[in-house]
């Protein structure tokens, strides 16, 4: 199912990709377990509220009870951006990658942190591999666009 959505993905037009993101980040949500399900929605619910101590303390027991679902590792790593706490994001960012190399929200957060961090190149490299995968993104090429023009004025 999930490969067959990225292969829509990467043949969508501009009118379609995002109603395919959608269905894809809906199966990222599900982890096969009710209970886990639970405690992913109880930490995107605590982060919409902006509760990020207690949606980690969610995220965290779902990585603790399911450590091959990747949606908690994204939600802990999404709760300790927010908090400040970049490397262990990281470390989470890179979990998600490795139980799902595809995972372009993943992908996004860690450019996002790169161009904290003052790499624009490698946020660069980043924003172009989400690219790769879901060929339409607005908001990713735009970050490219803006990207490409901070890199040649420092050229400059």
């Amino acid at each position: 199912m999930l490969n067959n959505l990225y292969q829509e993905l990467l043949e969508a037009d501009e009118g379609a990709y995002t109603r395919i993101e959608q269905q894809i980040v809906a199966q990222w949500d599900k982890s096969g377990s009710p209970a886990m399900d639970l405690l992913l929605r109880r930490g995107q619910d605590a982060l919409r509220d902006g509760q990020v101590d207690a949606a980690v303390e969610h995220f965290t027991a779902l990585v603790d009870h399911a450590p091959h679902f990747a949606g908690g590792y994204f939600g802990r790593a999404t709760s300790y951006y927010l908090l400040g706490m970049t490397g262990p994001a990281l470390d989470d960012v890179q979990r998600v990658l490795q139980i799902e190399p595809r995972h372009f929200q993943a992908i996004d957060g860690l450019a996002v942190i790169m161009e904290e961090l003052n790499r624009p190149e490698d946020a660069l490299e980043l924003y172009q591999m989400i690219l790769a995968i879901n060929p339409q993104s607005v908001v990713t090429k735009d970050s490219i666009a803006r990207l490409q023009l901070q890199l040649e004025g420092q050229a400059l």
